[in-house]
């Protein structure tokens, strides 16, 4: 077990709070999920073949990383997420240091027709039955502390229960334990859990580590287009990201933010082409 020196005070706060929480669900009377989950990876190869980046918008009220709150109706952010082409919804359900809630997962899976990721710190198997969603968080490095489970073990309870499993690594090492536990989907987090600090090279760098068959889903730190074409470049199957759409202080545009991610594959080639064009032109009129 590790001894948590390589974790910041803001991310042990979360995970204290997560032991909390599952010990307080310890003795709970909740019945056992079974979830009726829609396919993520479905849901990733029918915005490719429509020519869409596939994109997990997240549904964030607010971050220990990130100042102020979003305090839209969060069912409103999602569809507005959806509607600017995301191929999948991540829903924070951690209440103290995230304001979200599985009520809110509830209500935003029932309005729409897209995979739901339960983003939460899932650390013992009474936590799994909180909320049905389609696919639930693991993080390796919270696993490795005192007073949670084996990863091998909630990964295979979770799926007993009919979740879809992203598990989430920042190291090599990370990764290497994660697809020893049986993990399908990974997810890299490009943000270190020392310093909070965002390093795109983490993924460029750690996705080498993951094998074809494995969709692989690049996290954290993709603001821009150019972003999110370096991550795709890499290798990710999928992005997820949070602040670059829902801007905490409110007022940005949910929807379009959304689609400009979506669409910088499309735009990035149309852009080219006209280029070409521009430049066949030029040497025509020569």
């Amino acid at each position: 077990m590790s001894t948590g020196d390589d974790i910041a005070p803001k991310v042990r706060s979360i995970l204290d709070a997560a032991r909390e929480r599952a010990a307080a669900r310890e003795g709970a009377s909740d019945e056992r999920i079974d979830a009726d989950a829609q396919s993520l990876t479905e849901a990733f190869e029918r915005a490719e073949a429509d020519g869409r980046v596939p994109v997990i918008a997240e549904v964030k009220p607010t971050s220990p990383t990130t100042d102020g709150e979003r305090t839209d109706d969060p069912v409103e952010l999602a569809e507005s997420m959806v509607a600017g082409g995301a191929a999948a919804l991540s829903v924070l359900t951690e209440p103290e240091h995230f304001g979200g809630s599985t009520d809110a997962l509830e209500r935003i899976r029932a309005a729409v027709d897209v995979p739901v990721l339960r983003k939460d710190f899932v650390v013992r198997e009474a936590q799994l039955d909180a909320v049905e969603a389609d696919v639930l968080l693991l993080i390796v490095r919270f696993l490795d502390e005192e007073g949670t489970d084996d990863l091998a073990d909630l990964l295979t309870a979770a799926r007993e229960r009919g979740f879809q499993v992203l598990v989430e690594a920042h190291t090599a090492s990370e990764v290497e334990r994660a697809l020893g536990a049986g993990a399908e989907i990974v997810g890299v987090n490009n943000r270190d859990l020392a310093k909070l600090e965002v390093d795109l090279e983490t993924f460029e760098t750690v996705a080498t580590e993951v094998p074809e068959n494995v969709t692989l889903i690049a996290e954290s730190g993709i603001a821009t287009t150019n972003d999110a074409l370096a991550m795709r470049e890499a290798g990710a199957d999928a992005l997820l990201v949070g602040s670059a759409i829902v801007d905490a202080a409110g007022g940005s545009d949910v929807e379009a933010n959304t689609r400009r991610l979506v669409t910088a594959e499309s735009d990035a080639t149309a852009e080219t082409a006209a280029d070409a064009d521009t430049d066949a032109e030029a040497d025509t009129q020569s």
